[in-house]
């Protein structure tokens, strides 16, 4: 779709406006906070934080655009299905902000410092604007549909590793553990062993930066949701990766087990996960 995107500018201002107000609170409220309960699993945490930074970004973004539509984890009940429900019920809006507002929740209950504001906006279920900011590091990662891929105002450009030998790769531990964690820790044992190394930071969408960035060559994670890809994933493609499901399948909102690499070593990587899939 190579049409012009209406008021783009300010789309991108007010996200980056909401990531670094958000960014701020949170970090303000790290080691801080009141409330702390457990949704899926033990390793699926949600705080008052997770909640008021929600609130706060949706209220900046409906000041600004009161027609458009939005999903936030915090708004959605815990688990794959009700995921799926609550994107199945918006995924076709004209405009549809896709919000985590704390994505490594985990890490910020235990101060360290690997946790993101993710905020994308999708247009008739295509994203078209992303930003993932990490308020520890005070990174801000932002791409426009067609325009690149950014940070600290520099252009971002995929690793050049050929190989998995020489690859570094970050994977995450999924909190749905009767079928995501079992799936996600046969891929670590197989894949471990034929990489450079492996990294698991606790934020998917930090991880997607980070593979735009070049910081990483590829990443991979069973059960995610819309909400902790859909920024990352313009960020990889904007960078010159790829990232879709690990069926081969191109991204789109509906992307849970997601594979993301910087196009180099995708098909390799893609291969392994398949014969693992079909023993």
């Amino acid at each position: 779709m190579n049409e012009p995107i209406v008021g783009s500018k300010s789309f991108a201002a007010v996200a980056i406006n909401c990531a670094s107000k958000a960014g701020e609170w949170i970090q303000s409220k790290l080691g801080a906070y009141q409330m702390l309960k457990e949704k899926q699993s033990p390793h699926d945490l949600v705080t008052e934080v997770d909640k008021g930074a929600e609130k706060l970004i949706r209220s900046l973004v409906m000041m600004n655009f009161p027609e458009h539509s939005f999903l936030g984890e915090e708004g959605v009940e815990p688990g794959p299905a009700a995921s799926a429900r609550a994107l199945e019920d918006v995924q076709e809006a004209e405009y549809l902000w896709i919000v985590d507002p704390v994505d490594g929740t985990t890490n910020f209950v235990h101060g360290f410092p690997f946790f993101t504001v993710s905020i994308a906006l999708a247009r008739r279920g295509e994203v078209i604007l992303g930003v993932v900011y990490d308020p520890s590091a005070d990174e801000l990662f932002i791409a426009e549909k067609g325009k690149g891929a950014y940070v600290h105002g520099k252009r971002m450009s995929v690793s050049g590793e050929e190989t998995l030998r020489t690859s570094l790769l970050a994977t995450g531990f999924p909190a749905e553990h009767r079928q995501a964690l079992p799936r996600n820790l046969a891929q670590l044992q197989r894949i471990a062993p034929q990489v450079r190394n492996i990294r698991s930071g606790g934020s998917a969408a930090l991880h997607l930066a980070y593979v735009a960035a070049g910081r990483l060559s590829g990443f991979w994670e069973v059960g995610l949701s819309s909400w902790d890809i859909a920024a990352g994933a313009l960020l990889v493609q904007e960078a010159g990766g790829r990232i879709g499901d690990q069926d081969g399948t191109p991204y789109h909102l509906g992307v849970r087990d997601v594979l993301a690499t910087n196009g180099r070593i995708h098909e390799e990587l893609q291969a392994e996960l398949a014969l693992l899939a079909s023993e």
